[in-house]
């Protein structure tokens, strides 16, 4: 079975939802941003949401730091997407998944990590459905007040085990929590 990892910027009170606050949030510190490269070498797929595809994919396809991400099968979960559309999309190799019972049949296949990048609303039906295995934080001391969460009220109640964590000289923490079952 692959892992399920949903990796993702936050701010102290939650907040995901457009991450450009990143950076001027804090002093850019390079070793804050190591799991990111970690994260590029272990990935087997990347996991989108319609929202968060229809925003990567014009962009990530021309930057360089994003290389791997870029030749990596990619699979995004929706159902109002035209099948076609997708499949011609010229960033390349992407698959349209029109449920979570697809999303927890990929995961049952050989390979490696299939990561979820940005994709809150993803995020939280695969976390309600009990397919995610962690989560990789980056937690940035910010509070931002409103915004899309990752954890959202109502949330079923979830075990995790912090497996690794670093505080960067910037503020930044890092949290690696893997999912109790």
């Amino acid at each position: 079975m692959r892992p399920l990892i949903v990796t993702t910027f936050l701010t102290l009170d939650g907040v995901m939802e457009d991450p450009a606050w990143t950076f001027d949030a804090v002093p850019f510190d390079e070793a804050a941003y190591e799991m990111k490269g970690r994260e590029q070498e272990q990935a087997g797929a990347l996991l989108f949401g319609r929202q968060s595809y229809t925003e990567f994919s014009p962009v990530w396809p021309d930057m360089a730091e994003f290389e791997r991400y870029n030749s990596l099968p990619k699979y995004v979960v929706s159902t109002t997407l035209d099948a076609d559309a997708v499949a011609a999309d010229p960033w390349g190799n992407v698959t349209l998944l029109r449920s979570l019972d697809e999303v927890a049949a990929l995961k049952e296949t050989e390979g490696d990590q299939i990561q979820v990048h940005g994709s809150g609303t993803l995020a939280r039906s695969l976390a309600a459905a009990g397919l995610v295995d962690s989560y990789h934080l980056l937690v940035f001391p910010l509070l931002l007040g409103s915004g899309k969460r990752l954890f959202a009220d109502g949330a079923p109640r979830q075990g995790l085990e912090l497996t690794e964590s670093a505080t960067y000289a910037n503020g930044v923490q890092k949290m690696v929590l893997e999912v109790r079952r």
